[in-house]
């Protein structure tokens, strides 16, 4: 058997499997299986992390592994990630109150403005 020479990068951009070539799912997993880490493939539809600024990181059809390493379950997510921001009540009152505007048209100019309420504010004075 012949393996192709692939090498593997970190998000740092170092190599994190340095010489070990393109290894397929079962040379993984038996090699996993030598270090006494067991697999499992999660059966999910939607993977969903809710971030420190209040807004979201949503995987929709994700693939997704949990790894069993003594005793630690560690959980691999791969797919499409997007971001979602959530609407703070805060926010809209106060676009509300400083522009007149109804609610559905503070949430309007929100999302226009990524959140930024400034932006928003701005945006409703003129119209």
């Amino acid at each position: 058997m012949q393996i192709e020479k692939q090498e593997i990068y970190n998000l740092k951009g170092d190599k994190m499997f340095p010489g070990m070539g393109k290894m397929n799912p079962k040379q993984m997993q038996g090699l996993m299986k030598q270090f006494g880490i067991k697999s499992e493939e999660i059966n999910a539809t939607k993977v969903v992390f809710e971030l420190a600024d209040g807004g979201k990181l949503v995987i929709e059809n994700p693939n997704v592994t949990v790894m069993n390493a003594q005793g630690q379950k560690i959980y691999s997510v791969v797919g499409e990630a997007k971001e979602e921001k959530t609407l703070n009540e805060e926010d809209l009152k106060m676009v509300s109150e400083q522009t007149g505007a109804s609610k559905e048209d503070a949430i309007k100019a929100l999302e226009e403005s990524n959140g930024g309420i400034a932006e928003a504010i701005m945006k409703l004075k003129k119209e």
